[in-house]
């Protein structure tokens, strides 16, 4: 018993530093992620400020019949579902090359000032983003307009719009997922292209054979995980982006812009929230059944 007790103390002492790093993470993960999980019942709940949270009466799935129910329910399901695929498609194809462009380069100082040039744009936030792209696409002071001369209402021109949103969505997330390819490039053994290079590889067999294999672990996980987030939709790139012009609901309207300009007309918190929750509820069903799939395939490839 007091051999037990000596290594629980023991392990105490060697892991406290460690606990002591990792708690003011715990702390904001307990306030910020699982305490607000008790205002869940908002969506089953038709919410009144008099009566609190707690207090408000129950509606069932009012609030999800409001939602799907809404002409608007195929547009915002369409938008949401189709460039998220899109963005996780462009996303991998973009990082995985970049990564192994830089990785090519054999002078370290200019492979840093382009990993920093492809960076930086992920710092920006969307609020700054629309301002570079207003300054492009205004009518009266556009660079766009001027420089060639022309005169388009970029923001009432909803058929150029999907094309927009996705170069600045790849623009400004690409250099994130590209150093997290690059670091993956960066641990596999040099041992492997050293063989390839005795046996007469090309750099495009040695990429093909050897980097794109090392990188497939860290490609599923990934895309898993975006696969997690299809349901959800960057706020600011569809609307601060396009400037909530209303012209433009068609292509840019998507369940997160939705569910915010429907709170702020009608003040429906339990809609919002069952917005939220059905979003968590699909993307927790989609990560279990896409790493089931990969399990399936490759057993050492899955996420868990």
């Amino acid at each position: 018993m007091k051999t037990r007790t000596k290594s629980r103390w023991f392990w105490f002492k060697k892991n406290l530093p460690l606990t002591l790093m990792a708690l003011p993470g715990i702390i904001l993960m307990i306030l910020f992620k699982y305490l607000p999980l008790s205002g869940l019942i908002l969506a089953f709940k038709q919410y009144n400020v008099r009566d609190g949270i707690f207090g408000s009466a129950w509606n069932g799935l009012k609030n999800f019949e409001y939602l799907f129910r809404t002409k608007d329910a195929w547009i915002i399901t369409r938008n949401t579902l189709g460039y998220n695929l899109l963005f996780i498609v462009l996303d991998l194809i973009f990082a995985v090359t970049m990564a192994i462009i830089l990785s090519e380069l054999h002078q370290k100082r200019a492979a840093k000032v382009y990993q920093t040039i492809f960076m930086a744009p992920y710092f920006l936030s969307w609020v700054v983003v629309s301002f570079i792209a207003y300054s492009l696409l205004s009518v009266d002071n556009g660079f766009i307009n001027r420089t060639f001369g022309i005169h388009v209402t970029w923001y009432s021109e909803s058929s150029v719009w999907p094309f927009i949103l996705v170069i600045f969505q790849i623009w400004k997330t690409v250099g994130y997922s590209t150093v997290m390819y690059l670091g993956s490039i960066v641990g596999i053994p040099n041992d492997y292209y050293e063989a390839a290079l005795m046996d007469g590889a090309t750099k495009w067999q040695q990429i093909r054979y050897i980097t794109l294999p090392c990188l497939k672990g860290m490609m599923i996980v990934l895309t898993i995980l975006a696969i997690g987030k299809i349901f959800y939709a960057d706020f600011g790139l569809f609307y601060q982006l396009p400037r909530n012009s209303g012209p433009l609901f068609s292509v840019t309207n998507v369940i997160d812009t939705y569910v915010y300009r429907a709170l702020k007309e009608t003040g429906n918190i339990g809609m919002a929230s069952a917005a939220g929750l059905y979003q968590s509820v699909v993307g927790f069903i989609l990560v279990l059944s896409s790493n089931f799939v990969v399990r399936k395939i490759d057993r050492d490839s899955a996420l868990f």
